[in-house]
């Protein structure tokens, strides 16, 4: 009620000055026809003067308009549950906000098929009540495009997981991928002899264009380059249906029996601890990414040293609160809020969430 009479006396004080009826204020207010050029500039001046600020929240609350978010990520697939992890992030986000007239429409696309990411991306483009946009960019170039789109239509959008720098989004929630892949070559210098051989191992169907997975490679192989060099072999795996990669990493293995240490890139790193499983092959140290149900078991049974962790989870909620918070109360939002870098082991799991 306090609040409510703070927001009529403004408007009143603001009507008083400026020598205008209430309804006139409340025009220029809402950026509404019938106000004289001059008379619109002397009321500006009068809001600027006193620092008015309106209660955006109590009018939101009052009209009936639904601010209507959209998410476009990757769905869950056979390889990897790493996606349902921040569709978690956007329910959470969702239920703290509906009850402010906010809907949430959520889209999902096959990573492992740039055709399905263009499909819904047109779906999207469909609509007519977009107010902001959370986005997983997996195809940079397609991303690039529909965001050129979103520009042109006045969509503020925020990317997760994976940034594209000079499409100016509304902010970026996610790891530094640079620094990720240098995160990941520090601890291998500390676990390894300069005369080990080390597998940098890519598993994708798209790597060429996968910037998440390029750019935390770039950050690998910059450490070693800076520092001293490392007997490091690279291989792409795009099958990533686990029998086609059981048989890639059997030649792999085979033809490099000094094989010391993999790193795997993405989430994808279950798939490895498998086959090392099957093989008997436990005394090569594996590392990769994220804090899923498959590689949390196999962190614990030893299969996998350590995993390197980002958040997923608190990269989608971020977002999503930074959307609704721009356009409801007319913040600015960081650029960039990077998630932290983090490194679980067998000891430390029970203590992580993402």
């Amino acid at each position: 009620m306090e609040k409510k009479q703070k927001e009529l006396n403004g408007v009143k004080e603001i009507a008083r000055r400026a020598k205008v009826s209430i309804a006139t204020v409340d025009r220029v207010l809402h950026n509404r026809p019938g106000v004289s050029e001059k008379t619109k500039q002397k009321i500006l001046e009068i809001i600027k003067e006193l620092d008015y600020k309106p209660n955006i929240l109590a009018r939101r609350l009052a009209s009936s308009k639904t601010m209507h978010l959209y998410t476009l990520i990757p769905e869950k697939s056979k390889e990897t549950d790493y996606w349902d992890v921040p569709l978690q992030g956007i329910f959470q986000a969702e239920n703290e906000i509906k009850l402010y007239n906010v809907k949430v429409s959520k889209f999902f696309y096959d990573m492992n098929d740039k055709q399905s990411f263009i499909e819904q991306t047109k779906n999207i483009l469909k609509q007519t009540d977009i107010d902001g946009l959370l986005l997983a960019p997996a195809f940079v170039e397609e991303a690039v495009a529909f965001t050129e789109e979103c520009k042109r239509r006045n969509i503020p959008f925020v990317f997760i997981n994976s940034d594209i720098p000079q499409q100016k989004s509304l902010s970026y929630f996610g790891p530094n991928l640079f620094h990720s892949g240098q995160t990941a070559a520090h601890l291998i210098h500390y676990l390894t002899k300069e005369t080990d051989q080390l597998l940098l191992l890519n598993i994708a169907k798209d790597i060429d264009s996968d910037h998440h997975i390029l750019r935390k490679e770039e950050g690998f192989m910059s450490y070693f380059n800076d520092n001293k060099p490392r007997n490091i072999i690279k291989e792409n795996l795009y099958d990533t249906n686990y029998t086609a990669v059981k048989k890639a990493l059997a030649k792999i293995v085979k033809s490099n029996p000094d094989l010391h240490l993999i790193f795997v890139t993405n989430s994808r790193v279950a798939l490895v601890a498998k086959f090392l499983q099957e093989i008997g092959k436990n005394d090569i140290l594996l590392i990769g990414y994220d804090f899923l149900p498959n590689n949390i078991e196999y962190l614990n049974q030893g299969m996998i040293d350590f995993l390197i962790c980002e958040k997923p989870q608190e990269q989608a909620y971020r977002g999503i609160k930074a959307l609704y918070r721009f356009l409801m109360f007319e913040e600015d939002q960081e650029k960039e809020y990077f998630m932290p870098i983090d490194i679980i082991h067998r000891e430390n799991q029970q203590f992580y969430k993402n």
